[in-house]
């Protein structure tokens, strides 16, 4: 049984692990605009890259978390961080969308095992009384990698180029896992499980399902509006690169501060079902605000819907797995992080697409943000389901003692 308190280093690494999957993902939506143009891709085509990567990772999703439940930690931060500094090279070298297309299906597993991973690491390296805060902090690498991509990434690639930006991104990437080796806990492999029901997923409760599909329709709009937003601020509202990088940077930066906060929240043994609901209501405001913005031309409504998108969907994750540590015995995690990480990727696979093939079929942005909210409304609908699994089946509460 782990004692004492974890390192704050760990906490860093496993900060560092969630945000560098994605790294590659908000790179190129915070450098779309010179893509689009160098390349002559339509938004579909970078809606599909998008939609491309998270494929990737909700394909594999189930298997890694399973992997997760039996390889050692170095050799699954091998396979994040490895796999990260392989999918920049290969955007650093991209002459056209193909090669875009292969760098994003190599960045695909490495972020579906990133949450089985650390979640994986929590469990057993980290004491129960820190669980709950660790998981909002660290699920909050992934905004912050938003914020270092929005902001990294225009900038360096005024100076070197896109390319050069990617390039030098996949150096960052390497010193990162370097630092991680040298601070992850040592362990031994761990055994397969003998009986084949320990493997399957469909001994999962309820709650874990209900958990994923929340995860899959808050991931289609949270990615949509991730992948678009420095887009349609420059083409809808006249922004300049940089400052359209920054809208996405302060979607990360209040992202980042709204899973601390969320993280906190489950600790104190609020009900995930509650939060859940609240969070996916504000969403819907977030949206409209960004729905809006383009209608009226108004950069402050964009602005605050950079906000909430920010203080709402961007939070979701870090109640979901808080939770699911909780519903499911500490041998089935990865599994059941699996599980959850394919509903979420599913999601986000869907939202860039559906968001780019909208945005050309109607040559502006209203259809696709309508979209988005009509899914953060089921996420309403996901959310009292819960609520009311809860009431007639409850579930211990996810405390930080």
């Amino acid at each position: 049984m782990t004692t004492g308190r974890a390192p704050t280093s760990l906490l860093f690494v496993l900060v560092c692990a969630m945000g560098v999957g994605p790294l590659l993902n908000y790179g190129l939506s915070a450098a779309s605009p010179l893509i689009l143009h160098d390349l002559g891709m339509s938004q579909s085509q970078l809606g599909l890259l998008a939609g491309a990567v998270f494929a990737s990772a909700a394909v594999g999703s189930m298997w890694l978390g399973q992997l997760s439940d039996r390889a050692t930690s170095r050799q699954q931060f091998l396979l994040i961080f490895g796999g990260t500094v392989l999918a920049l090279v290969v955007a650093a070298l991209a002459q056209n969308f193909w090669v875009l297309l292969v760098a994003v299906v190599l960045a695909g597993p490495a972020q579906s095992i990133s949450n089985p991973t650390t979640n994986r690491l929590v469990v057993t390296a980290v004491p129960q009384a820190q669980r709950s805060g660790w998981i909002g902090i660290k699920q909050s690498g992934v905004q912050a990698s938003q914020l270092f991509a929005g902001l990294f990434i225009p900038a360096v690639s005024l100076w070197l180029g896109w390319h050069g930006a990617f390039a030098l991104a996949a150096l960052v990437a390497l010193g990162l896992l370097w630092y991680a080796l040298q601070k992850l806990p040592s362990e031994q492999a761990r055994p397969r499980t003998t009986a084949r029901a320990k493997s399957a997923a469909d001994g999962l409760p309820l709650p874990v399902w209900l958990f994923a599909a929340f995860a899959f329709l808050s991931g289609l709009g949270t990615q949509a509006t991730n992948v678009y937003l420095p887009l349609f601020a420059v083409r809808s509202l006249g922004f300049p690169l940089v400052l359209a990088g920054v809208a996405a940077g302060v979607s990360g930066v209040v992202g980042v501060t709204s899973r601390v906060i969320w993280g906190r929240q489950m600790s104190l043994g609020r009900r995930p079902s509650a939060m859940l609901l609240a969070l996916a209501a504000g969403a819907v405001v977030g949206v409209l605000c960004l729905l809006s913005a383009g209608v009226f031309r108004q950069p402050a409504l964009l602005w605050a819907g950079v906000a909430l998108h920010g203080a709402t969907v961007l939070g979701a994750n870090v109640i979901t797995n808080a939770a699911v540590l909780v519903v499911v015995p500490p041998e089935r995690v990865g599994i059941a992080s699996g599980v959850l990480a394919m509903g979420m990727y599913a999601g986000f696979a869907l939202g860039p697409f559906v968001m780019g093939l909208l945005a050309d079929a109607t040559g502006g942005y209203e259809a696709g943000w309508i979209t988005v909210g009509s899914g953060y409304v089921l996420c309403v609908g996901v959310a009292l389901w819960l609520r009311r699994y809860g009431a007639t089946h409850p579930w211990k509460a996810v405390r930080g003692r």
